[in-house]
């Protein structure tokens, strides 16, 4: 397993930048992210909030937001956008610095491209969500969407031989250019890496999602409970 670049390295001096070539695909999947997670209550916490792009979908299903992110950066550009009630932390995915079960919700947006330890993000996840809790993923479909895929005419997509290679992958030849993967990098997990790390962690599995964004899905969503 190759390690990965630590976050606040690769995401600070370039959170505005991120955060314009990220608003279109934001906009895009807000719909498929509220059906998924459904109106509510209770505290909500966006685990790796980023510039923030979130903030306002998850306040509008009623829940109060906390917002947890590793690079200074763009925890910067996201307290721009949270309102007076909403608490934003700089923190470690993997090392939550909350007490546990005090979580009705927990959401995971376009993550587990960036953490060296998903499966330990998902177990940090379990011990603050509260018992019948709700987690929401949505992110980089592992089959589809990742560094061993590359995309042809008419949104077709060609899988190389390294989705079996877990870990840090930097830049490949058939990336594309300009995209935030080709200048950040990406790691990947399998699927069945991904749905074992649920399982692991104590949640549930209620729910898959693959957005009809296109005809090859690209995106991966997951709703999960702690039981």
């Amino acid at each position: 397993m190759t390690q990965t670049p630590k976050t606040s390295a690769r995401y600070d001096g370039l959170a505005e930048w991120y955060d314009e070539h990220n608003a279109a695909a934001a906009d895009s999947n807000r719909e498929p992210l509220l059906d998924l997670l459904g109106p509510g209550d209770g505290l909500c916490l966006d685990l790796g909030c980023g510039t923030g792009q979130n903030l306002q979908t998850l306040r509008s299903t009623g829940r109060t937001v906390v917002g947890l992110e590793y690079s200074a950066d763009q925890l910067g550009l996201a307290r721009q956008r949270a309102t007076d009630g909403e608490a934003l932390v700089q923190g470690d995915a993997a090392d939550l610095p909350f007490a546990d079960e005090v979580f009705s919700t927990i959401a995971i947006l376009w993550l587990s491209t960036d953490v060296e330890d998903f499966a330990a993000v998902l177990r940090e996840a379990a011990r603050v969500l509260h018992p019948s809790g709700v987690l929401v993923f949505y992110g980089a479909h592992p089959c589809f969407n990742g560094p061993h895929t590359e995309s042809r005419p008419n949104d077709g997509r060609i899988v190389h031989p390294t989705y079996r290679t877990v870990g840090w992958h930097p830049p490949a030849p058939w990336w594309g250019e300009g995209g935030i993967r080709e200048r950040l990098g990406m790691r990947h997990l399998p699927l069945a890496d991904l749905l074992n790390a649920f399982t692991a962690a104590g949640l549930t599995i209620t729910r898959t999602v693959e957005p009809r964004t296109d005809p090859v899905p690209w995106v991966l969503a997951l709703r999960a409970e702690r039981r």
